[in-house]
């Protein structure tokens, strides 16, 4: 039912991925001004993931998750009255700070809602959730962005309340089917992940994927409309069909990675196809080749991203899951902040091939480290192919 809660959720986002292309299109920032404001995002979600796995581990993942998609309502009706860069950046930080509260708090209730051994499937289930959502979200936030960008705001608001109220009503009662499943570290299971160093440095290479990873959300859609000519519509189209190939694919490649590969092979693949699909556009961008390195990105995703969550479920004790899940929500959130300011003042200075291919040399150096800190970090008892 989370993963229901999560399509309903992600069906109304349209906001973010149409955010740039809404502020250079529609009100006719500049490529920098615009990268300052979409760093706005990411500054409330480090906000909100710290806040919010915090707050999980004192009040519980049902009220943060309830409150989160709640307020989130009326901060995304407010979006668009603001029209200047001081004020747009303001209510974006308000939003982002609110509605980035949700996934640690969501990522804890899967770690606790889920059965013994499917911890990464039930990471998969809730990521081919987010994705069928994102496949028909963006979708239909181009057509509307082509009538009018304030439809897009007006739905992912009527998209949080509605999921709001399906979680509410059938989780306000529901037992926690385990707490224990995915401990694996007795001797460390207090410890604050702010003092695990181990944790921090695996932290550090998932903030390089996602700085990488995360320009799909804006780089990525600025390249199509400046520099491939794409229309709004076939912006979104190539990004619902992301959505449609993840939810096609990943729970068979999910059960391949756990039967077939250890845990450390499975992000460096994961993370060396991701910096390949990048390194793809600085050499062609005609639709059809836009298409394969989208769907080379969408394998590197589904090995990548889950397994994340993994990694960190069995890093964490019983009572510090919010914090752990929220120091990793961080590091996405940083990357929010990173990410647009340093894609765009890139593709400025230098050009977007040089963005790609820089993106996709980063993207292998960090495929590599994932390789060697994985299996230090969870230690040589550790099978990694059994996330029992």
């Amino acid at each position: 039912m989370l993963a229901v809660v999560m399509l309903i959720n992600r069906t109304g986002s349209m906001v973010l991925p149409f955010l740039g292309v809404y502020m250079t299109d529609h009100l006719g920032f500049g490529l920098k001004e615009t990268g300052i404001v979409l760093s706005f995002f990411g500054i409330g979600s480090v906000v909100g993931s710290w806040f919010g796995g915090m707050i999980t581990d004192k009040i519980g993942e049902f009220k943060v998750q309830s409150f989160s998609l709640l307020i989130s309502v009326p901060l995304f009706c407010l979006i668009p009255l603001f029209k200047t860069e001081v004020g747009l950046a303001f209510i974006i930080f308000l939003q982002s700070t609110v509605s980035e509260a949700f996934r640690p708090a969501n990522s804890v209730a899967v770690t606790k809602y889920a059965k013994k051994g499917n911890i990464t499937r039930s990471f998969s289930l809730n990521r081919m959730a987010v994705n069928l959502g994102f496949s028909i979200g963006p979708a239909l936030g181009g057509i509307l962005s082509a009538i009018s960008y304030d439809f897009l705001f007006y739905s992912n608001a009527l998209g949080a309340l509605l999921a709001g109220l399906t979680y509410i009503w059938f989780f306000r009662n529901r037992i926690h089917r385990n707490e224990n499943s995915t401990q694996t570290h007795t001797d460390e299971k207090s410890i604050s992940p702010y003092r695990d160093t181990k944790f921090l440095l695996f932290s550090g290479l998932c903030l390089v994927f996602t700085v990488c990873f995360f320009q799909l959300l804006n780089t990525l859609t600025i390249f199509y409309k400046e520099e491939a000519k794409l229309s709004q519509q076939l912006i979104g189209y190539i990004l619902g069909y992301s959505g449609l190939i993840i939810v096609i694919l990943e729970m068979l490649l999910v059960q391949i990675a756990e039967k077939k590969f250890k845990l450390r092979f499975t992000l460096f693949i994961g993370t060396f196809l991701c910096g390949i699909s990048y390194a793809m556009l600085g050499f062609d961008h005609g639709i059809l080749y836009l298409f394969v390195a989208m769907t080379i990105l969408c394998v590197g995703e589904i090995w990548t991203l889950p397994f994340m969550s993994t990694v960190t479920a069995l890093r964490s004790g019983v009572n510090n899951k919010g914090a752990y899940m929220g120091l990793l929500g961080i590091g996405f959130s940083v990357a929010f902040i990173i990410t647009p300011t340093l894609g765009t003042y890139i593709a400025e200075q230098f050009g977007f091939s040089v963005l790609w291919i820089g993106t996709g040399i980063l993207m292998t150096l960090t495929a590599v480290g994932f390789y060697f800190i994985i299996p230090w970090m969870l230690g040589e008892k550790q099978k990694e192919s059994d996330f029992e």
